[in-house]
């Protein structure tokens, strides 16, 4: 009887997918609650639209310049951690290769097997600090170009998604009826982002949709209560 293919499918989202739903779901939100709670108050949507823009260009360069900052100390702590454990290979050699064999006897392996992987790993000093860098501490070597790109890609999305919601103020110059559309608009973007996103988290996409889609609106109904209600 034939075997059935085996076929497994994983996915790991990369760190560009991370930056682009930080921004995203950030930028479809900040502006979106923003833009809601002025047109509580304002009867102009030039206003809006002006106060958006700056939201929207302030919150991309924070967010850009928090990834930048993030990625930039993720890098300097994996140099930290690396010149510790090439000083600890060079003073302290024989704690170290304990540390090799208390990875591999997590995984069953007992003293006569270990001896010749021992062996191997620490008969050369880059990749005996390389195994304990990834296997002892959990840490890969990040990417030079990540702060900038990371800045970037966060800054990129933050605009993008802050711009679906000031569409309507844009192009229909009554704030009730933009009002009306950027809120149809924004929920429906809301929604296709989760829903998107769920792919990349293992969660089911409408769930993920239905999630994404209720903290905007949560967070856009906050601001136009608060404005209805100190703006008179």
């Amino acid at each position: 009887m034939p075997r059935t293919p085996h076929h497994e499918r994983h996915f790991t989202a990369t760190a560009t997918v991370r930056d682009v739903v930080i921004g995203m779901a950030d930028g479809l939100t900040v502006p979106f609650a923003l833009a809601a709670g002025l047109a509580g108050t304002i009867d102009s949507t030039a206003v809006i639209v002006t106060a958006g823009l700056a939201e929207i260009a302030a919150g991309a360069i924070a967010m850009g310049l928090g990834g930048y900052q993030a990625a930039r100390t993720d890098a300097e702590h994996y140099e930290a951690e690396l010149q510790r454990e090439r000083r600890e290979t060079e003073e302290v050699p024989r704690v170290e290769v304990e540390e090799v064999a208390s990875v591999f006897r997590r995984y069953g392996l007992n003293d006569i097997e270990l001896r010749p992987i021992i062996a191997a790993i620490t008969a050369d000093r880059r990749r005996w600090v390389d195994f304990m860098m990834r296997f002892e501490l959990g840490l890969d070597r990040p990417d030079p170009a990540r702060a900038r790109q990371s800045a970037l890609t966060i800054a990129a999305a933050y605009v993008a998604g802050g711009l679906v919601p000031l569409v309507p103020y844009f192009v229909i110059p009554r704030v009730g009826i933009a009002l009306a559309v950027s809120v149809g608009l924004t929920l429906v973007a809301l929604f296709a982002f989760g829903s998107v996103k769920s792919r990349f988290t293992g969660v089911e996409p409408v769930r993920g949709g239905l999630q994404t889609l209720v903290t905007g609106a949560l967070a856009a109904g906050a601001a136009f209560a608060l404005a209805r209600l100190f703006g008179g």
